[in-house]
Formats: C-alpha cells, structure tokens, sequence
C-alpha cells in the first residue's frame, strides 16, 4: 500500500501495520510527526543541530521499542514523551541543563488564568508587526528553564492537555500546572520588562 493511501488511516491501524513489518506504515508516522517532533526539539534544546539529532533518535527509539506502545494513549503523547527525554538528555551532555525538582509545587490558581500569554490591543499591533511580536514571544520562551519551556511548549504551543502533557513529561497533573503556571508568570515578566523598556504601555491591560 503506497504511503500516499495511508494518509487517511488512524494512528494505531499504522502502529499495528509497523509492528507486521510494514515500513511503509512507519515512514507515515513519521510524516505525520516529524514536524512537530523537530519543533518541540528545537524549543527544548535551542539548537537545530541537536533538534535535528534528537529527530531522528526519537523516531529510531519509537521504531526500536513499538513493542512498548499499549494504545492507552495517542501515539503522539508516547513518541513526544520520548523527544523530551532525548532533548533534555542533550542539554545535560551540554552541561547547560538547571536541575530543577520535579516536585516542585505552588498554589497553581490554573482556572483563573487567562490561557494567552498576552492580549495584544489594537495599538499593539500597529506598533509592532505580527512577525516581530512572534520573535518576541520566541525569544523569551527560549529564556525559560528548560523543564519548564518544556511544559509550555507542550500546554500553550503544541495544545496538548494537560493530562496528555503530564503523561508525555512522566509528571503529575499537579506538577503540570505549577510548572506552567510558573512559566506563564516568567514569560508575563520578561514581556513586561521588555516593553517597558521600549516605553510601551502594552501590559497595561493584564
């Protein structure tokens, strides 16, 4: 069956296939995922290189250990539980990964927070481009601790629940919102700070 055919079958029908010995299925997969895999690498580890690297241990590790996938969840929460551990494996052979305690608690408050990082107003986006606000955004994301950038990737940017993102990180759902919480709050000051030194009134309605 060619991969073009594949296109419209579920993820575990293609799993079932791979696991028959049809790489074809695999390589679907892989299509279907590679982007958001290398993504979500890239915001972990800050470097294409090793984004690009851990791309391909992620996938080569799915196809190694596919005997492992129950089907108790989506195929995608289980291969991007694997990119994360590979990512943040990276960052320790880089000595550039901050320890911080997976439980780690706070007072989360995570039903009352407005889930957009900031409200552009109509002001806002005469000053700046939607491009530029994007870089800004990036840029601080980027500056998050890396288990921490991890959760908000994964909450905010790649829209997972926040059961799917506690599976995918091996954490607790509590641990989940304390560190997205936190990551929020991080990513509200540095805007805050940034604007402020451009002279903009732009949090004024946060």
């Amino acid at each position: 069956m060619p991969v073009s055919s594949q296109a419209g079958i579920d993820d575990a029908t293609l799993v079932a296939q791979t696991r028959d010995g049809d790489a074809r299925a695999f390589s679907e997969l892989v299509r279907r995922y590679e982007g958001k895999v290398f993504r979500l690498a890239h915001h972990v580890t800050q470097n294409r290189e090793d984004a690009e690297d851990v791309l391909q241990e992620t996938f080569l590790k799915a196809y190694e250990h596919l005997d492992q996938f129950r089907g108790d969840s989506k195929f995608y929460t289980w291969i991007v539980r694997i990119a994360v551990n590979q990512a943040l494996m990276k960052l320790r052979r880089r000595k550039s990964d901050k320890a911080v305690s997976l439980d780690e608690t706070i007072d989360t408050g995570e039903d009352t927070l407005i889930r957009e990082i900031a409200g552009w107003d109509e002001n806002a986006e005469q000053q700046y481009s939607r491009e530029e606000l994007g870089g800004i955004l990036d840029s601080a994301v980027q500056s998050l601790e890396p288990l921490y950038r991890s959760v908000f990737v994964l909450r905010d940017i790649e829209d997972l629940s926040t059961e799917e993102t506690a599976e995918a990180l091996d954490l607790s759902v509590p641990a989940v919102k304390s560190r997205l919480l936190r990551a929020r709050l991080q990513l509200r000051e540095k805007l805050t700070r940034y604007f402020k030194r451009k002279g903009d009134d732009l949090f004024a309605y946060l």
